[in-house]
């Protein structure tokens, strides 16, 4: 039975109101229910309300959204967009360009918004996905549907070549539009930093008739991530001068830049101004400051940034840990460990890597290489490099070299030069030959070039041939007591 007129309008209105400030599935599924029961789930306002949230929601669900979708006669460029936007921020954005594609097969014309959610989809796609539309292939559509005089849609495109470190083509964009803002010039910074063009990145900054946080931001983070440090410090006080306000993404780089450099003053004055400012909020932002802590030999610091944080990441706790591991604090990363794993939080590489180093400068080799065996087999961790490194370097200050040598051997991954010049410099110190013989013929197969390691060889043999003097000339006890 049909409802009057009037009560369906005000039925229409209180459905579409309740989908739009709903926080939930469940909600959203009862009001969807209830539209049904009233044969109103096909109205456009109704319809419309549940597949946005259902789309782009974060308490959403794209899959509840595309089987609405699928039972849609003929569904508009509103209901298409919405959907393309939504796979564009999810797991799966090839699937916005799939849309995309069947959109055009139903002739379903596009608008504006349409190409700026696909630029954004594409932008996040890796480069070798198949079946998708080629960067040309979009500015193309850009053009033949006449969004050249949009502004907003030829800053997503130029931001997409940005985010992918295509600067020229970033460029041929911006030099065709008629009107350019800050957004525009933000992205052209962005695309020279990403292409690892800091020079012409700083050229077009310079140029830039106003600035924003974006490419204050990108400028410096471009500075930080290339090692030149001091010109990212240097920058960031400039942008003070200039009475910008940084944010939580330009502290990140800015405190990278004092770890770099190993500036401990300038790092105690960045965290200051991080928590006059309110900006210690972010995790990662915390996890920085006790990296730089700790990088600049200031482990109470690390500590005190640490205690203080309510939330915790994975990485917080590896950072701690690692701290303590290299600066001689290996009970305290055993601690951090157990505490970890108690807070419910699995250990990845790096948090066994912390663990490996303190039980090295513990001297607890067996240990050590009990929990290297037991990666896989206790946490599903697949050694890499580093941990195979840490090993070899236990396993020779201890002595082990025999130990060292078939471990390497073994290792399921290239042969890596560092790893047999790490215990090239340990059968120096021990004075082993059979082993240094072995090891310098490992790295002359890798590096024929490498003359540097017979004379490495020849300490070799005369470390051995002291030895051999100190044994004779010595009591045995005397002998194994002293070395």
């Amino acid at each position: 039975m049909a409802l009057p007129p009037n009560q369906q309008h005000s039925l229409v209105a209180a459905l579409a109101s309740m989908a739009e400030s709903c926080f939930s599935m469940r909600d959203l599924k009862q009001i969807h229910a209830r539209a049904i029961l009233s044969n109103l789930h096909r109205h456009p306002l109704v319809l419309g309300k549940i597949f946005r949230f259902a789309a782009v929601s974060p308490s959403g669900d794209l899959h509840y959204a595309d089987r609405l979708f699928s039972q849609m006669a003929k569904p508009n460029t509103f209901f298409y967009n919405i959907l393309i936007r939504g796979y564009s921020r999810s797991s799966w954005p090839s699937d916005s360009v799939h849309l995309f594609n069947r959109m055009r097969l139903n002739c379903v014309d596009p608008d504006e918004f349409t190409l700026t959610f696909l630029l954004k989809a594409r932008s996040r796609m890796k480069m070798d996905v198949p079946l998708t539309m080629a960067s040309d292939e979009i500015h193309g559509a850009v053009l033949k549907f006449g969004f050249y005089s949009h502004l907003f849609v030829y800053n997503a495109l130029i931001h997409y070549y940005a985010a992918r470190g295509e600067s020229s083509a970033a460029r041929r964009v911006f030099a065709e539009m008629s009107a350019v803002d800050v957004i525009s010039w933000s992205g052209l910074v962005v695309a020279h930093v990403r292409a690892g063009e800091l020079e012409y990145a700083r050229h077009v900054f310079d140029q830039m008739p106003e600035r924003d946080v974006v490419s204050w931001t990108t400028m410096i983070s471009g500075y930080s991530h290339a090692k030149h440090s001091r010109e990212a410090l240097d920058l960031f006080s400039e942008m003070l001068d200039a009475s910008m306000m940084p944010d939580e993404v330009t502290m990140l780089s800015v405190v990278s830049a004092c770890t770099n450099l190993g500036d401990l003053e300038t790092g105690i004055r960045i965290h200051q101004y991080i928590e006059e400012r309110g900006l210690g909020w972010m995790v990662s932002l915390r996890n920085a400051l006790i990296n730089m802590y700790s990088k600049c030999g200031c482990v109470d610091r690390a500590w005190q940034v640490f205690d203080n944080m309510n939330r915790k990441s994975l990485v917080t706790w590896n950072s701690m840990i690692s701290a303590s591991a290299n600066h001689g604090n290996p009970d305290d990363a055993f601690r951090l460990f157990e505490c970890t794993i108690s807070s419910g939080i699995s250990p990845d590489g790096f948090t066994l890597l912390g663990l490996l180093v303190a039980y090295m400068h513990k001297g607890l080799v067996d240990e050590g290489y009990r929990l290297f065996e037991s990666m896989q087999r206790d946490h599903g961790i697949e050694a890499r490099i580093e941990h195979y490194g840490c090993v070899v370097d236990m396993l020779g200050k201890a002595g082990r070299l025999d130990e060292a040598y078939k471990l390497i051997t073994s290792i399921p991954l290239p042969s890596n030069c560092v790893l047999w010049e790490t215990l090239l410099a340990a059968c120096k110190v021990y004075g082993n030959v059979d082993v240094g013989e072995r090891v310098v013929k490992r790295l002359q197969e890798l590096k024929p070039d490498g003359g540097k390691y017979y004379a490495i060889l020849r300490d070799i043999y005369d470390a051995a041939a002291g030895r051999k003097e100190l044994e004779q000339a010595m009591p045995v006890n005397d002998v194994n007591s002293g070395l």
